[in-house]
């Protein structure tokens, strides 16, 4: 199977030296990568700026802003059986750049503009492939992946917390399209990695890869 993967945030510049970003470190979607790879998987990652060595056997495209994101992304997809989104993407960026850095003195407002949803565009254009998604939510988790699912048509939809930015080990849960949510997966961002290649697998074949529960 290939499974295209993104990791890590993008940045969206207000001028040469300023930009927008996030605090993603990029580490879950780059043990995704990995396990896939050691599952014998060919893997495209799409890789947003950070300090995280490639794993082995994976194909990665690096890039910056969301836009080099979505580019890449559609374009890699093509070719894959499925896509998991573990990138944090700017959800805005600025109406303009200036070729030129900003004039600290008078002060500076920004009028930002939303960037285009890959996620959403993946799930749009699957067709019968598989579509992963995660939501980043600090509060009304649930029901606000919930709503991502349904909205960006994934298969499923990986509940992430601002709590695992940046660690080694953590939690997550997963919703499926049928609205089941599975029993939380937590340990090592490793071991979270095989999990969600496993239900991956299990979601290209059909078959539940653990029970579910409401």
């Amino acid at each position: 199977m290939r499974i295209l993967i993104t990791a890590g945030p993008t940045r969206e510049y207000l001028d040469p030296v300023r930009f927008l970003t996030n605090a993603s470190s990029g580490k879950l979607g780059y043990a995704i990568a990995a396990a896939a790879a050691r599952r014998g998987h060919k893997v495209e990652l799409v890789s947003g700026p950070v300090e995280v060595k490639p794993p082995k056997g994976v194909r990665v495209t690096q890039v910056v802003t969301s836009r080099e994101m979505f580019d890449a992304a559609v374009a890699l997809f093509a070719k894959c059986d499925a896509a998991i989104m573990a990138a944090a993407v700017c959800d805005y960026r600025p109406a303009r750049t200036s070729r030129r850095k900003l004039s600290r003195s008078g002060g500076l407002t920004l009028s930002l503009r939303p960037t285009r949803d890959i996620s959403a565009y993946l799930g749009r254009t699957k067709g019968d492939r598989i579509v992963v998604g995660f939501a980043l939510e600090d509060r009304k988790g649930r029901a606000r992946a919930a709503e991502k699912l349904r909205r960006k048509r994934c298969d499923a939809i990986v509940l992430n917390q601002p709590s695992n930015i940046g660690v080694d080990s953590g939690a997550v849960q997963v919703m499926l399209a049928s609205a089941q949510w599975l029993p939380p997966m937590s340990g090592t961002k490793k071991r979270i990695a095989e999990e969600l290649i496993s239900l991956v697998e299990a979601l290209t074949s059909g078959v539940p890869s653990r029970r579910s529960r409401s």
